[in-house]
C-alpha cells in the first residue's frame, strides 16, 4: 500500500513515514488498527498530549459520561463485555481507549507532546511534510487529520473576565485541587456539559447560579446497569453482546424519522414539554426551560437531574445575558448582580474548523491554502477528503458528524474507505488520489438537499452551523446509507496521478480495476 521510496531520491533530515495520523483519539487510533490489519506498520501517530484518549482524556468533570449507549460507542471489532451501566462514565471509556492501545500495541506509534502546526504538500514528490511545534518535521505520502471537532474550549466574550478575582476554568480543563464546597458558583452556558456537572456540583455549593442563553430539550436517561450475568453471557457468548450492539443501533437509528419530519418531531415535544411542568415545581422556571424550537433542531441531551435540580433552594436559572464580570459577582443585563467565588465555562468547543484550526499552515497542490478555500464556508467530500489536497484525509470532517447515532460508527466507515483509496493508489502505479472538484460540488449539493425540509433547518441556530447558517457538521440521513457508500470508491469522483519524478521514469500503464 505505501509505496517504496526510489533510490535515487536524497536522504532528508526529518523523519520519513508512510502515513501521519494527527491526534491520539477514538479516530486516530481507529485509523491507526485499520492500517495495522492491512500490514501497513509505517506509520506514526503525532499527539499534542501527553496520553491517548482525546475528548475522554480531556473531559473529567463531575458527572462527565457519553450520551450514546456504551456497547455501541466503542470498536465493532473491539467489544467490551462487561460495561457497568447503559451510559458509561468518563473514567470507564477513557479505560477501553487504553486498554484498546495497548491490545493492539499502538502505544509505540505514538509520538506525545507533538502539537502539529503545519502541513505542507510538496506536488514534485507528491508527499507531505508534518511540522510540529517542537520542531520535529516528519515527510510522509499520507497524512490523516484525526483531531476531532471537540478539543479546544470555547471561551465566551464577556467584558471583565480578566479582573474576576476568584477561581475560572472550563468544563474540559476541570480544577479538580479547587474546593467547591460552600461556595457561590456561576455556570456560564447549559450545553451537554453543564446538564451533567450542575446537578453533582449542586449538592455541596453554597450557591448555583446557571446563566442560561437558549433551554435545550433534554429527554430521561437509562442508568440501568448491567447484571452480572449480562456480562458473563456477553462475554462467554460474544454474538450475544453483538447481537445487544445491533439492537442499541437500530433503536438509534430510528431517531431519525423525526429529524426527516419534523411533524412528528413535534409530537415529540410535547411530551418533553409535559415532562419540564411535571419535573420543575416553579412555572416560570419550567417555562423558561422550554425550548421554542423543534426538538433536535439542536443536539438533544439526556438527563434525569437536570430538571429537578432547579427545584433546589440554592439553585437559581438566570435567563438575561451577561453584561460584564466584576471582581466577585457577574453583571447581567438587568442589572442585577450575582455574587461568584469561581465561574465554570460550560460554553462547549470552537466546533468551526476555521476558528480551531486558525494558525494552523496548510496548503496543498497549486498554490491551495485551506484558510481561503474555507473562507467562505467548510466543505469537502464525504467528511474525509478536500478537493485539491492530495492524499490527505479527514476523520469526522465536513458533514460527517451526527445528530442521532454513534459517531464511532462514522469513524470507522472513513477509516475503512481511507484504507481503501490507499489500496488504489498503490493497485494503479499511482503517487497520489485527490478528490474531483465536481465530485465535491455534486457531494455538497447532495448534502444541502438532503438538510432541506429536517428539523436542522427548522429555525434554530446551533453549533451545527456557521455564521451564515450553512450546517456544515452533520450527515443529514441515514448512518447505513452512509456505511453502503464507503463500502465502495467511486473511481469517477477520483484524480490518481504520478508526480513529476515517477513520470520521469515513465512506468508500464496499470489497467483500472474495480474497486
Amino acid at each position: 500500500m505505501i509505496q517504496k521510496q526510489h533510490p535515487s531520491r536524497k536522504s532528508s533530515p526529518v523523519q520519513r513515514t508512510g502515513v501521519v495520523i494527527v491526534g491520539a483519539g477514538f479516530g486516530g487510533l481507529c485509523m491507526a488498527i485499520k492500517l495495522l490489519e492491512a500490514g501497513v506498520e509505517d506509520l506514526v501517530i503525532l499527539e499534542k498530549a501527553d496520553e491517548v484518549g482525546g475528548t475522554w482524556r480531556d473531559n473529567t468533570y463531575p458527572g462527565c459520561a457519553c450520551d450514546v449507549q456504551s456497547h455501541l460507542y466503542s470498536y465493532s471489532f473491539h467489544g467490551k463485555p462487561d460495561w457497568s451501566k447503559r451510559y458509561a462514565p468518563w473514567q470507564e471509556i477513557q479505560q477501553y481507549i487504553l486498554d484498546t492501545t495497548e491490545a493492539y500495541g499502538l502505544r509505540q506509534k505514538v509520538r506525545f507532546g507533538q502539537e502539529v502546526i503545519a502541513a505542507h504538500y510538496q506536488e514534485d514528490t507528491a508527499r507531505w511534510q508534518i511540522t510540529t511545534e517542537r520542531g520535529d518535521r516528519f515527510d510522509c505520502q499520507y497524512w490523516v487529520l484525526a483531531s476531532g471537532p471537540l478539543h479546544v474550549p470555547q471561551y465566551p466574550a464577556i467584558p471583565g473576565l480578566d479582573r474576576f478575582q476568584g477561581e475560572q476554568f472550563h468544563s474540559a480543563r476541570w480544577n479538580h485541587d479547587y474546593d467547591l464546597r460552600g461556595k457561590r458558583v456561576v455556570s456560564i452556558g447549559t450545553g451537554g456539559s453543564a446538564i451533567q456537572y450542575c446537578p453533582e456540583i449542586a449538592p455541596e455549593v453554597e450557591r448555583l447560579t446557571v446563566l442560561q442563553r437558549t433551554p435545550a430539550w433534554v429527554i430521561p436517561r437509562d442508568e440501568r446497569r448491567y447484571f452480572g450475568l449480562e456480562k458473563a453471557l456477553f462475554r462467554r457468548y460474544p454474538l450475544l453482546r453483538k447481537l445487544h450492539r445491533a439492537r442499541l443501533y437500530w433503536s438509534n437509528e430510528a431517531r431519525v424519522w423525526p429529524i426527516f419530519h419534523p411533524s412528528l418531531a413535534k409530537g415529540l415535544q410535547q411530551l418533553a414539554k409535559l415532562s419540564i411542568r411535571l419535573q420543575v415545581k416553579d412555572r416560570d422556571t419550567a417555562r423558561a426551560l422550554t425550548p421554542d424550537y423543534t426538538v433536535g433542531c439542536k443536539r438533544v441531551l439526556i438527563s434525569n437531574a437536570w430538571y429537578p435540580m432547579f427545584n433546589r433552594d440554592n439553585v437559581e436559572l438566570v435567563t438575561e445575558g451577561v453584561r460584564e464580570v466584576r471582581a466577585n459577582s457577574v453583571v447581567t443585563a438587568d442589572g442585577r448582580e450575582h455574587p461568584a467565588d469561581c465561574l465554570i465555562f460550560g460554553t462547549g468547543f470552537q466546533v468551526d474548523p476555521r476558528l480551531y484550526m486558525k494558525g494552523f499552515e496548510l496548503s496543498g497542490a497549486g498554490g491551495h491554502t485551506l484558510a481561503e478555500d474555507w473562507q467562505a464556508g467548510v466543505e469537502g467530500y464525504m467528511g474525509t477528503m478536500v478537493h485539491g489536497y492530495p492524499n490527505m484525509f479527514q476523520l469526522v470532517g465536513p458533514n460527517a458528524g451526527l445528530g442521532h447515532n454513534s459517531i464511532i460508527f462514522m469513524i470507522e466507515c472513513q477509516a475503512d474507505y481511507i484504507v481503501n483509496l490507499m489500496n488504489t493508489v498503490t493497485a494503479r502505479g499511482a503517487d497520489y488520489v485527490d478528490v474531483t472538484e465536481g465530485a465535491q460540488c455534486n457531494f455538497n449539493d447532495e448534502v444541502a438537499r438532503g438538510l432541506e425540509g429536517t428539523v436542522w433547518t427548522s429555525g434554530c441556530s446551533s453549533w451545527y452551523q456557521q455564521a451564515d447558517g450553512r450546517n456544515f457538521a452533520l450527515w443529514p440521513f441515514s448512518t447505513w446509507r452512509y456505511w453502503l457508500r464507503t463500502r465502495f470508491l467511486a473511481l469517477g469522483d477520483f484524480q490518481f496521478g504520478r508526480c513529476a519524478g515517477s513520470l520521469a521514469e515513465q512506468p508500464e500503464p496499470v489497467a483500472d480495476q474495480a474497486v
